[in-house]
């Protein structure tokens, strides 16, 4: 087959669709008699992809869920095998590695793997008189030692394993070699790779896998929709030993299925509705939705949600005698391993109407029939959106249908803009992290127990893998540094050298105790901890329960939070345990799942900033009506909907005099808290949650310089709060912002996290990565608490070395990887460009009321959802107040002025 291939100079090239029949002729007959018996006819991804893999080529396949992507890179690498059988060249070797991020997964392949093979092995025998089996088997950290020992007698022809396993197995004394005749490696979910640590630690192993095979093999991915193809395509294809990029090819499938969401919205007011009502509202929606389809996937954006929702459905959908209780169930990282596969297996025989999840179940888990996917709320990324709504319609040509229902306005027209982008297929652009050093330093002890290697080879190898392309010496050596105890004073914590360097001649070798190390030590994901809570009553501490770990990380003392349904101040946070007294009455400032809460992409921050800024147009200078049914037109609303965004936007309008935060304008309001005798200062910053939480750190830093007093900080994806004691005059915020630019937002940042408990943490979780706390030792697991304890010993002394390679690895993973200090620099040049205009308003009787979710921000579990809206509400009618009285006689007046006299009232 002629394939007409021509790759560019970043050695791209993109794959067409070719003709059924001629795709048909590159396989042996048996398995096309399978193959058409069992699905009919060729899917678009596997049209694209069987071809180039038949001829040779790294390839990264990216299409939905239920397109066929898992068969369309099996097909020809099993017709591969079985032509090797048919002329008794099939040896007892691993051809095919399979790696994917899930062990479910990889248990869920290996059922439909097994049982096309032994469909397939039927067909061959029954029409070519041959019988051949290809076995396949799975190593993850659940295997067995009997089953491992068993690879070795009879390697499987195909391996199914996961990224930490692979590390594991390239460092198996005795297995290792049986690595070394592998022909194809195939990497599922490449995006959810990608975008991770473990994505980075993945690809160090398969450039250290090249120099054990002693060539290239071939290198397939399969992904959902992501963008830029072209990075994930580099990402998985690396580069060769002269630097220049491996050729890939890419098969972009992303769109060959159909998709419908719509956005629904409860025919409430959105924001004096009680709390109680509005839910009710929603779950009145999602039992119609539920009643009319056979199986519905509800996502929720927490775990704490998903329970609650999972509780409410039980509670009305098997009041009416409909559906049995039984057959509604919760999915989500928390629940065992045992619960989640049940409930997977349920969802696959039919057995279920509805399954609750978070993000569980996003990723490629074969569950079966779904005909439709409800999203509570906004998904926060049109990726995950497409992802998510993805999983209905489980075949290629069925519409994957989907529903998001909102819950505040906000909310609405978060999801109008999302829904629109998924529809347009512009997605979130995936951001992978670049030198992670800690996962290096894992890599560099690998190498060194497998033999001896000069720093030039190490630099060779890990320059291939596109996460470690840019890496220079200079680094590379902080970390063999490290690594061979060239910092004596860490070995009085107990920190000692994991291998031997010579600097004569700049060669790395194995040292006694390593091989131990690795194996116990291994992989990318931190340890889940629970963290103590004691509150002081009567003078005496007492033990009251249990905070996850990733929500210590954001507190600070003065914090107010929820436990047990009570509220509760942080009074000092220690490293196993955090102090509080109980707090009666106050307003929470944290609610408790906030550490859970997904981010706002950038890229759909941009766009909802945008339509802000169009709509806010449209009203100044076009009737209501036509906006109302452009509204409802373009953006497939209802049109109540399209009211209530009007009627925000235009409130908005009136109350700033026609200023719209948006992608061109970021809006500072100040206002002051008099009960409190504070000042709220409110930057209406549409760039995401992640970017915020560096602006808003920055601003917070040099403000709490110039004032002498602390600054809390609340954050969400529209903006963030900085809240100082007194009064802060608008030459002082001025002073502030002015300070703060693309060139030191940087520096500022390093400084503001430094003290913080999140930098404590995440400090502890890139020394146990390096090998610095060990996780594991001589068998034995040493207890979180006391890595803690130690974490923060070590950050003393080690920080007082220049570019120590694990607090520089601490602060990047910090303001790369869970904040974006990319795009925060970004939108800094583009402030100082004047692409981006900042203006400052003073708003001294009520918040505007783009600021209300601000003041209140973010969701809230079921104990702080009344007092969120109740809060709201109030604040709505400070406005209300203000727009009906005499001061918004002279703001209307002056904003029709300065907006143009066709404005709508």
């Amino acid at each position: 087959m002629n394939l007409d291939i021509v790759f560019s100079g970043d050695g791209f090239a993109y794959a067409r669709e070719f003709d059924e029949e001629a795709v048909y002729s590159l396989l042996i007959s048996p398995i096309v008699n399978w193959f058409k018996s069992r699905y009919g006819s060729l899917t678009p991804p596997q049209k694209m992809a069987i071809p180039y893999i038949k001829s040779g080529y790294n390839i990264l396949v990216s299409s939905p869920t239920g397109t066929g992507k898992t068969l369309a890179v099996f097909l020809p690498i099993i017709d591969d095998l079985y032509r090797l059988a048919l002329n008794n060249e099939l040896k007892d070797q691993i051809y095919v590695i399979y790696v994917s991020p899930l062990r479910a997964l990889n248990n869920d392949m290996q059922k439909n793997l097994i049982q096309p093979l032994a469909e397939i092995r039927e067909y061959v025998r029954n029409e070519l008189g041959v019988e051949v089996d290809i076995r396949v088997a799975v190593r993850t950290s659940d295997t067995l030692p009997s089953e491992k020992s068993r690879m070795l007698r009879s390697p499987p022809h195909i391996l199914i394993t996961t990224p930490e396993s692979l590390a594991l197995a390239l460092n198996a004394p005795k297995f290792r070699e049986k690595l070394a005749t592998v022909r194809w490696v195939v990497v599922d979910e490449v995006h959810e790779m990608a975008s991770s640590k473990r994505g980075s630690h993945l690809v160090l192993s398969l450039e250290r896998l090249v120099d054990l095979v002693g060539k290239d093999f071939q290198r397939i991915g399969l992904s959902a929709t992501i963008s830029p193809l072209e990075d994930v395509a580099r990402f998985l294809a690396g580069f060769s030993s002269d630097g220049s990029p491996r050729p890939i090819v890419i098969a972009d499938a992303r769109f060959s299925k159909p998709i419908d969401i719509r956005v629904v919205t409860p025919r409430l007011d959105l924001v004096y509705t009680p709390a109680s009502v509005l839910n009710e509202a929603i779950y009145e929606e999602l039992t119609k939705l539920v009643l009319q389809h056979r199986t519905t996937l509800v996502f929720t954006n927490t775990r704490s949600a998903t329970e609650s929702v999972v509780y409410k459905l039980k509670k009305s959908l098997s009041s009416n005698g409909v559906v049995d209780a039984d057959e509604i169930e919760a999915h989500h990282s928390s629940l065992s391993r045992d619960v989640r596969l049940e409930v997977e297996d349920k969802l696959k025989k039919g057995l279920l109407r509805v399954v609750v999840s978070s993000t569980s179940l996003e990723l490629g888990i074969d569950i079966g029939y779904i005909d439709l996917v409800a999203l509570l709320s906004s998904p926060k990324s049109v990726t995950r959106l497409l992802q998510r709504v993805g999983r209905a319609g489980h075949n290629a040509y069925e519409v994957s249908k989907g529903v998001i229902i909102v819950v505040d306005r906000d909310d609405l027209i978060e999801c109008a803009v999302l829904s629109k982008l998924a529809l347009e297929r512009k997605i979130d652009r995936v951001k992978i992290p670049r030198k992670p050093l800690d996962i290096l330093a894992q890599h560099i002890v690998g190498m060194a127990i497998e033999k001896p290697r000069t720093v030039d080879e190490i630099l060779a190898i890990v320059r291939r893998s596109y996460t470690y392309h840019d890496l220079s010496e200079d680094e590379l050596m902080t970390v063999i540094n490290y690594l061979a105890g060239r910092y004596p004073s860490l070995e009085d914590y107990n920190v000692y050298a994991k291998i031997r360097y010579d600097e004569e001649t700049k060669t790395v070798s194995r040292r006694k105790g390593a091989r131990m190390i690795y194996q116990l030590n291994v992989g990318a994901i931190p340890d889940e901890v629970k963290v103590a809570v004691f509150a002081v009553i009567d003078n005496k501490k007492k033990y009251i329960g249990d905070l996850e770990e990733g929500f210590v990380e954001i507190l600070t003392p003065g914090d107010i939070f929820v436990l047990g349904g009570k509220t509760y101040k942080v009074l000092a946070i220690h490293p196993t345990h955090v102090v509080v007294e109980p707090a009666k009455g106050e307003r929470p400032t944290v609610p408790s799942w906030f550490s859970e809460m997904l981010p706002l992409a950038y890229d759909s921050a941009i766009e909802v900033g945008k339509f802000r800024r169009v709509i806010a147009e449209m009203i100044k200078t076009m009737p209501k009506n036509y906006v109302i049914e452009w509204l409802i037109r373009e953006y497939r609303i209802e049109p109540h909907a399209a009211e209530y965004i009007y009627d925000y936007i235009y409130q908005q309008l009136l109350f700033t005099k026609g200023k719209i935060p948006s992608d061109k304008l970021i809006l500072v309001e100040i206002w002051p808290d008099r009960e409190k005798m504070a000042t709220n200062i409110i930057f209406h910053s549409l760039f995401g949650r992640r970017v915020n939480d560096v602006l808003s750190r920055a601003y917070a830093y040099v403000l709490a310089d110039i004032m002498r007093e602390n600054v809390k900080i609340s954050v969400t994806d529209n903006g963030f709060m900085l809240t100082i004691p007194g009064h802060v005059s608008v030459h002082q915020i001025r002073k502030a912002i002015n300070s703060v630019s693309s060139q030191n937002v940087e520096d500022i940042a390093r400084r503001a996290v430094r003290k913080t408990e999140l930098f404590k943490k995440r400090f502890r979780h890139c020394a146990e990565r390096a090998f610095m706390l060990l996780r594991r030792y001589k068998g034995v697991d040493v207890s979180i608490a006391r890595r803690q304890v130690n974490a923060e010993k070590i950050i003393q002394v080690v920080e007082k070395y220049e570019k120590f390679p694990i607090i520089e690895e601490t602060y990047r993973e910090i303001l790369e990887d869970f904040m974006d200090l990319t795009h925060a620099k970004e939108v800094l040049r583009k402030i100082e460009s004047g692409e981006i205009k900042i203006e400052i308003i003073e708003s001294f009787y009520a918040p505007s009321p783009f600021a209300h979710n601000i003041v209140a921000y973010g969701y809230s579990d079921v104990v702080l959802m009344e007092d969120k809206r109740k809060l709201i509400a109030r604040l709505q009618d400070m406005v209300k107040k203000v727009l009906e009285g005499e001061i918004g006689q002279s703001l209307r007046s002056s904003a029709k002025q300065e907006m143009g006299v066709s404005i709508n009232s």
